[in-house]
């Protein structure tokens, strides 16, 4: 029993069935709400008071689908692929044979056999559907598919029995209606998979055992037996356990992961750890603070759950026309059979008018519209760079109004570089560097790579001596030489008095700086920053050029984030942010009325890219981050931004070009039908002719470019 409960639901196959489950579970008794997520095939149900999940299976068992505890993801998809191969295996026969005329076509009896199972087992998902949409008065898609591959399945029969080998068949009329409709179901199936894989990624972040000091003796105990005012011990280069405050030990801490810092930050007993970080180069022990589903990292996974649990589904336009057009067509196909016969017709041409009603209004191309232009579209981006997941994020980022930005690792670099050598005035620069280097020869520490890779020619340096949190000593050349932070040279007690305006300086710009002495007398400072991607700038003037806000969010300081904002032309700048007050900010401005597309790498973005109307992760970012998005960046770019937007729209256009064009076949065919004109091979014809349309136009799409050409 419980005030909220998270169910698996296996089934849904569209927005009525969304309606369907969130109506059946509000009507149990102490439910206050429901939401249902299609994309992740999830509920979550809330009550005033306390909740019986049994009774919350069983009603959903009621509407014909399926509810299970969230232990583990169950959908039908995996059942696709078995069916999709049997279709064309079985309907690539009778397609074989069509462009060499009726005298080449299979025997009418094999053309049975193969359209059989097609119609049967291959079908099953769409009959099923029909039934539980006409249970809820409903009509869409698949109500479309049954109705009219059945009436071309049982004329063929009919006329089969009837006229033996002279009969005409419309068994690969059915079966091709089925195979193509059937792919698209598969295309659209594996994108809600990949949508729950976000919150999978995240839970791969948590450990499974923790070491702790019980009555002075470490143990490994499991992650789920933790407890507030437990010791924690986190060896060097381990992913800290849960949320706690450092007792003992000094050390850099990376939470880029979390927080988007690019830089390790500097632990001291008394300094708060939040679990998912990762130890940096020394031992650290931590009384914890937080545990199980209070720590920072349990919260984030329940902001991804949030936000793709409340992102609403993508209403298609064919499902919208369609769910006034089945009833509409039945009608007309029922009418058109009893006006011919009151006029006097035989009963067999009044039947065949109707069906011929009923094929023309088969969905084929209303079924192939929206699959061909994805395919097309997500294979120019492949091309280009930019991996689409979710094919519902090609129709929404055209309509986006303004770009969030996160800044490391998305328009930064993500990993700090050399800015700035400030010598006093009797050391040269070289000599800094020189120095550096050697004192941090064979160091694994961001700034220490920062300086390595400026340089390879430098003494060799014995008694290395670290100091945790602070900085680094060694011995060469006959002198002792240290690097490192303000704390450590005010320990050493050195004067810092003539560079403190250098200091200032870079600063007040977000970098990070480490003191070079010898022998304890000051020689100079180096300044390290996370530096701007080369195409940062372009990247963003284009996006503007497009007519697109485009805003910056960053969990790193204000001086850092707002130098970023003033070398790229941002104007709003939101600094200081953690990942809630990321998802707070995309959802304010979505009730300001803005579509948002976010841009980011880190865990710490994964909420706010779930949140946004679109999501876009950088390739080289984390796992979480991109499985909370729906386009991938492989390369990185920020520019693939823009070119993700301009191939949107063009894929949206075609979309709706495609979608008109089917619709126009059925709005031209019905009449014609109806009064006779087209028999069902001539409608067949009609409706194989739409989708040869619908495909060209969807081919059209690799005509052009994504990005203009340079002068």
């Amino acid at each position: 029993m419980a005030d909220v409960v998270d169910l698996s639901i296996d089934g849904m196959t569209c927005a009525a069935c969304v309606t369907r489950v969130e109506r059946v579970l509000t009507r149990v008794p102490g439910v206050a709400s429901a939401e249902v997520n299609l994309a992740t095939n999830r509920a979550r149900v809330r009550g005033a008071g306390a909740l019986d999940p049994g009774a919350l299976e069983a009603a959903v068992a009621k509407a014909g689908y399926s509810a299970h505890p969230v232990t583990e993801t169950r959908t039908e998809a995996a059942s696709f692929p078995a069916r999709l191969i049997v279709a064309v295996m079985l309907t690539a026969p009778m397609l074989a044979t069509m462009p060499f005329g009726h005298a080449a076509m299979l025997p009418g009896w094999l053309q049975l056999l193969l359209a059989l199972p097609v119609q049967t087992w291959v079908a099953w998902p769409f009959y099923r559907a029909s039934w539980l949409g006409l249970r809820g008065f409903y009509g869409g898609m698949d109500l479309l598919v049954v109705l009219g591959t059945s009436a071309a399945f049982l004329l063929s029969c009919y006329n089969l029995a009837l006229h033996g080998v002279h009969a005409a068949l419309y068994f690969e009329s059915g079966a091709t209606v089925i195979t193509l409709v059937l792919f698209g179901r598969y295309l659209e199936a594996r994108a809600r998979q990949s949508a729950a894989s976000a919150i999978a990624a995240l839970a791969a972040l948590r450990p499974t055992t923790a070491i702790v000091l019980r009555a002075g003796v470490e143990a490994e105990i499991p992650i789920a037996a933790l407890a507030i005012d437990d010791i924690a011990v986190i060896p060097p280069g381990a992913r800290i356990r849960a949320d706690g405050v450092i007792i003992a030990g000094a050390g850099g801490v990376d939470e880029s992961l979390l927080t988007g810092e690019a830089l390790p930050v500097a632990k001291q007993p008394g300094a708060r750890a939040i679990g998912g970080a990762i130890n940096g180069e020394a031992q650290l022990q931590m009384r914890l603070t937080a545990v199980g589903r209070e720590t920072t990292l349990a919260r984030m996974v329940r902001l991804v759950e949030d936000a793709q649990l409340n992102k609403p589904d993508i209403q298609r336009l064919a499902d919208r026309v369609s769910a006034v057009f089945v009833p509409v067509v039945v009608v007309i196909a029922l009418l058109t059979a009893t006006a011919w016969a009151i006029a006097g017709a035989p009963i067999d041409t009044a039947i065949i008018n109707a069906v011929a009603v009923l094929v023309i209004a088969c969905p084929c191309a209303m079924g192939l519209a929206t699959p061909t232009a994805i395919m097309v579209s997500t294979g120019i981006a492949a091309r280009a760079g930019i991996l689409v997941k979710d094919a519902g994020a090609l129709e929404r980022a055209q309509a986006a109004t303004i770009i969030a930005f996160d800044k490391t690792g998305t328009l930064t670099e993500g990993f700090p570089k050399l800015a700035a050598i400030e010598p006093v005035a009797d050391t040269s620069r070289e000599e800094i560097l020189r120095l550096a280097a050697a004192v941090q020869a064979g160091s694994e520490h961001p700034l220490a790579r920062a300086v390595l890779r400026e340089t390879k020619d430098f003494p060799r340096a014995i008694n290395h001596r670290a100091s945790p949190g602070r900085g680094i000593s060694a011995d060469l050349e006959g002198r002792t030489v240290s690097l490192g932070s303000r704390r450590m040279m005010e320990e050493l007690g050195i004067d810092l008095a003539p560079l403190t305006n250098a200091e200032a300086r870079h600063a007040a710009d977000g970098q990070t700086i480490s003191w070079l002495v010898a022998d304890g007398r000051l020689l100079g400072l180096l300044a390290f920053a996370d530096a701007l991607k080369p195409s940062a700038a372009a990247a963003v003037a284009r996006l503007q050029a497009l007519g697109l806000g485009v805003v910056l969010l960053s969990g790193d300081n204000q001086a850092a984030a707002g130098r970023v904002g003033a070398a790229l032309g941002i104007g709003d700048v939101r600094a200081g942010l953690l990942p809630e007050d990321k998802l707070a900010a995309i959802r304010s401005m979505r009730d300001d009325g803005a579509v948002i597309a976010m841009v980011g790498d880190g865990v710490n973005d994964a909420a706010a890219l779930a949140a946004a109307d679109v999501g876009f992760a950088m390739g080289g970012g984390t796992d979480v981050a991109m499985a909370a998005a729906g386009i991938t960046l492989m390369r990185g770019d920020p520019m693939l931004v823009a070119d993700g937007i301009v191939l949107s729209a063009r894929t949206w256009r075609t979309m709706r070009r495609g979608l008109f064009w089917a619709f126009a076949y059925n709005v031209i065919g019905i009449p014609l039908a109806a009064v006779g004109l087209l028999d069902p091979m001539i409608a067949g014809g009609a409706m194989a002719l739409s989708s040869v349309s619908v495909v060209l136009n969807a081919l059209a799409l690799r005509i052009g470019q994504l990005r203009p050409r340079a002068d």
